[in-house]
């Protein structure tokens, strides 16, 4: 299935899911922004957008323009259903781009990369972040929360290839790296609720997610929280080009 159709089934669950715990994944949607390089009246695309989960995390000054083709997502979707590529936006559009933990679900992302840097100023960064296919959290999804939710998983994660794809589309490549952090929650089963409602796993209980998650990926601790591991690899590119 494409992320088209994936979302179009899951989407709603996914949205509820961050609806109910929104600050879950805080570090996820705060790292990516340390490499996009962000400055104030930056205009940052996110793509796919889900439900516009990034924008609350943005700095005030930048604008915020987000493309999501499911309208399952709700009521901060940026579209109703439609088609992810190509992008709605102009060229030279926008100071920076963030593609955060969808891309997985695309098994060409060279046109998502090539409109990207179509839409994107020169000199603008483009941060992709997403599971390497060797990680712990790419294993989980595919054995575990595949075996249980409504669509399967069965990702196209990335790897070194990815790179070259990314340079093959015009990018300069400046950073990548495997990077770690939590999801947080107050207890083992608020951790397994979020996870069986974001993924939409069905015909399983909190307490089996989250022996689930203990088994494939681990927990942290932290001042009475309890963190789920996670790792996504970040790669921080750029358009040739002086910016404006």
């Amino acid at each position: 299935m494409n992320y088209e159709a994936i979302f179009h089934e899951r989407g709603g669950a996914y949205h509820r899911a961050m609806g109910q715990w929104p600050d879950a994944r805080r570090d996820e949607f705060l790292i990516p922004q340390r490499y996009a390089a962000l400055v104030a009246g930056n205009t940052v695309v996110d793509v796919p957008a889900g439900g516009g989960y990034l924008q609350r995390y943005l700095p005030p000054s930048c604008r915020w323009f987000g493309h999501e083709p499911c309208a399952s997502f709700l009521d901060n979707a940026a579209a109703i259903d439609n088609d992810l590529l190509p992008l709605p936006w102009s060229d030279h559009f926008a100071d920076a781009a963030i593609s955060l933990a969808g891309v997985h679900h695309l098994t060409d992302k060279r046109g998502l990369f090539r409109e990207v840097h179509r839409v994107l100023k020169p000199g603008g960064r483009f941060v992709l972040a997403d599971a390497h296919e060797e990680s712990n959290v790419a294993r989980f999804l595919d054995e575990f929360v595949g075996r249980y939710n409504s669509t399967g998983h069965d990702g196209e994660y990335l790897n070194d290839a990815t790179l070259a794809d990314l340079v093959e589309s015009g990018f300069i490549v400046r950073h990548a790296q495997r990077t770690p952090y939590c999801w947080w929650f107050a207890d083992r089963l608020q951790m397994g609720a979020f996870c069986r409602l974001l993924f939409d796993m069905r015909d399983i209980g909190d307490a089996q997610v989250a022996d689930a998650i203990e088994k494939y990926i681990g927990v942290s601790h932290r001042d009475g929280e309890l963190g789920m591991n996670w790792e996504l690899l970040i790669i921080a590119c750029e358009r040739p080009g002086a910016s404006s």
